[in-house]
């Protein structure tokens, strides 16, 4: 979540089989797909939309990335964990958060890790800062 210029997109796509990125600033989306295409990315796909609920259509993932922090744990990316997936994510106020690791450990289980204080730009969406 939170695509931005494609940078960390096309990290991760050298790293993971296929990349699924969302950016909710329709021109930020627009740069960083025709970034990444021009640089031969097949196996990044940018998506405009509210970076807050995911993309179900392409769960269940085995790793969520949120470049945008959040008051909690937006429910539909729970449910887009894969047993065994991970998401990292910051949660907490808009001046310091804890960046978070939930793993999906059952169907209805996941384990929580703090790995840290962060300041990130707010998650603005349904599920996120309004």
């Amino acid at each position: 979540m939170g695509a931005g210029s494609g940078y960390a997109a096309a990290v991760l796509a050298h790293i993971a089989g296929e990349v699924h990125a969302i950016e909710r600033h329709p021109s930020l989306a627009n740069q960083s797909r025709q970034v990444l295409k021009r640089l031969g990315y097949s196996n990044v796909h940018i998506h405009q939309a509210d970076g807050s609920r995911g993309w179900p259509c392409k769960a269940p993932f085995d790793a969520i990335a949120v470049a945008a922090a959040a008051p909690s744990i937006p429910a539909s990316l729970r449910q887009q964990l894969k047993v065994g997936g991970r998401l990292v994510i910051p949660i907490g106020p808009m001046d310091q958060q804890i960046l978070t690791r939930l793993t999906r450990t059952d169907y209805n289980d996941y384990r929580e890790e703090s790995l840290g204080k962060v300041r990130f730009v707010p998650l603005i969406g349904r599920e996120g800062w309004s």
